[in-house]
């Protein structure tokens, strides 16, 4: 891959960077988009309460072992090889040992504001930037360590989630009392999601306090340790097409062969529905991480063959206006699409109607970035984000 056109901060572009980045934030809306029109806690707690029909099921299958999780690994992978590209222009431009703290903390500050505005102004409990901000603040300090640490810093969360699986056996007297819990949260959340405007946006606002407030540590623990393997893998070569294609087939049936027979037990064990308890999610994180690489790997052979580029190039233009893309989904899906002050569809689709609609919404996004890089050098919510980083106006076009 070669350097595109460099942004009006100073950050360089590699292609099958951007093309990746493209697909990672439309593929975060299919697993969104269930949160956005349906309970949250019931998307992993009661799935059949969203919908199970023939075509529900299907749709559940599909999102479960392709999207689940891989896309947001993506887009911690690819935050990961951008600490590494930022960090290091930052170090070369200036002999001040603060510097890169500085410049990179500024940058991470001003996303953390963003996301916390995301989540708590446009209403989108499960944000993520406001998480990737702290991460990569935490993740940066690991960044001159061997490529070797850094992957195995990168499996810890994977070996803690599994180490506590195979050391901690949850009562039955604490697995009726979750159930009742997850069953008073779904109630509590179609409440306000049918309700009027001003019961969604307290309810949307609690959701986002709670997750502050609890699981918060988790979810930086795990974009950290994601973000660290996506900085190995950016070093040896992986993330911007430095791999010949039979090491690329190697990657991706590793990663399939791993990860895809993993989340098809899990998957199982979740339709089960006769009360036992689970064990599939000890090693999801395991799952979550081959299923990504086996994307990676396949992004990059199709962007290596003169078809699969061109079907590709279009995500490109995703990819430079992901943020703005991210956005949006909230404001048409979460606003216009789901929530009272839009058609009030809360709650009205199921699992293959809200993937349908994600697809569509996708469609339109892809389209309209196309357009805009054509003529624009930055998206609107970029542009926002590196001025105020920056201290100055920069050039839209």
């Amino acid at each position: 891959m070669t350097p595109a056109d460099d942004e009006p901060d100073g950050a360089p572009r590699l292609v099958l960077l951007d093309i990746l980045r493209g697909v990672a934030i439309l593929a975060i809306l299919l697993m969104n988009v269930s949160e956005m029109g349906a309970s949250m806690t019931a998307n992993w707690s009661d799935i059949r309460h969203i919908g199970w029909s023939g075509a529900d099921r299907v749709a559940w299958w599909l999102d479960t072992l392709l999207v689940e999780g891989t896309a947001r690994a993506l887009l911690e992978m690819l935050f990961g090889a951008g600490m590494l590209i930022l960090t290091e222009r930052i170090a070369a431009a200036s002999d001040n040992p603060l510097a890169v703290a500085l410049r990179y903390g500024w940058r991470n500050a001003v996303l953390w504001a963003l996301g916390i505005a995301h989540m708590f102004l446009l209403l989108w409990p499960g944000d993520i930037l406001h998480t990737y901000a702290v991460a990569a603040l935490i993740a940066c300090a690991f960044r001159t360590l061997s490529t070797r640490a850094l992957f195995v810093l990168g499996l810890s969360y994977a070996a803690f989630t599994l180490a506590s699986g195979l050391t901690t056996e949850m009562p039955a007297s604490a697995r009726v009392q979750m159930a009742r819990e997850n069953a008073a949260a779904v109630a509590r959340e179609d409440r306000f999601g049918h309700g009027s405007p001003a019961d969604w946006t307290a309810g949307q606002r609690r959701v986002g306090l709670e997750r502050l407030g609890g699981e918060e540590i988790v979810y930086v623990w795990e974009a950290v340790a994601t973000m660290l393997i996506g900085a190995g893998l950016f070093r040896l070569g992986a993330l911007q097409g430095g791999w010949s294609r039979r090491r690329y087939w190697r990657m991706l049936a590793w990663g399939y062969g791993i990860g895809l027979p993993l989340r098809v037990y899990g998957a199982w064990e979740a339709t089960r529905f006769d009360g036992r308890i689970g064990v599939a999610w000890m090693w999801d994180d395991i799952a979550r991480l081959a299923m990504t690489l086996g994307h990676v790997a396949a992004v990059a052979l199709l962007v290596g063959s003169a078809r699969g580029g061109r079907w590709l190039a279009p995500f490109a233009a995703a990819g430079r206006t992901a943020l703005t893309l991210y956005v949006a989904q909230t404001l048409i899906v979460s606003w216009l699409i789901f929530s009272p002050y839009g058609l009030g569809l809360y709650g009205r689709m199921g699992w293959a109607a809200m993937m349908a609609l994600a697809l569509a919404v996708d469609a339109l996004l892809l389209w309209a970035a196309v357009l805009w890089v054509r003529r624009f050098r930055i998206a609107p919510v970029e542009w926002a984000w590196r001025s105020v980083v920056e201290g100055r106006w920069l050039p839209l076009r």
